[in-house]
């Protein structure tokens, strides 16, 4: 699989988050400047104090975001060599009970999905730091990792890494 499409997809994504949250901060920014007349801000100062924090939180996704764009841009994932150990840029497939996932393991982005090229499947982008990508981290393929999904530990082998 193309993994600087991957890359590529991931980047575009990303930087749509921190174009919607600019945009959010900036809108809720406005809304606590000029969202009440004088006397309503005197009467319910809160709520002008509640759109300044959301502005302040979604300038802070923004530059996030931002900053995840620009660790993307110095990542260039090469192919996993056949028998090596999983390591980040890594494209991982793991079963459970029969159905398989897979990801694809990213410095950045955790929790984005992704399509593959062509529209081939769909893949879910983990971090080292995520528990998924610190599971599979350092593994090879037939190995069997266990993570807990949704509070319940499971059991998921390893069935191919790229």
């Amino acid at each position: 699989m193309d993994k600087k499409f991957l890359v590529e997809q991931l980047t575009e994504k990303l930087r749509a988050s921190a174009h919607v949250a600019r945009k959010a901060g900036q809108a809720a920014a406005e809304e606590a400047r000029d969202g009440a007349t004088a006397a309503e801000k005197r009467e319910n100062a809160r709520v002008a104090q509640e759109y300044a924090g959301l502005a302040r939180g979604q300038s802070a996704r923004a530059s996030r975001a931002l900053a995840e764009i620009a660790t993307l841009e110095t990542f260039r994932p090469a192919p996993l060599p056949k028998g090596a150990r999983i390591a980040l840029g890594a494209i991982v497939e793991v079963e459970d009970e029969g159905l398989g996932r897979t990801f694809f393991l990213a410095p950045v982005g955790a929790g984005v999905e992704l399509t593959g090229p062509g529209g081939d499947g769909f893949l879910s982008v983990v971090t080292p730091m995520s528990p998924v990508g610190k599971a599979v981290l350092g593994r090879k393929v037939g190995e069997t990792i266990e993570v807990t999904v949704q509070g319940e530990p499971r059991d998921w082998t390893i069935t191919y890494a790229d």
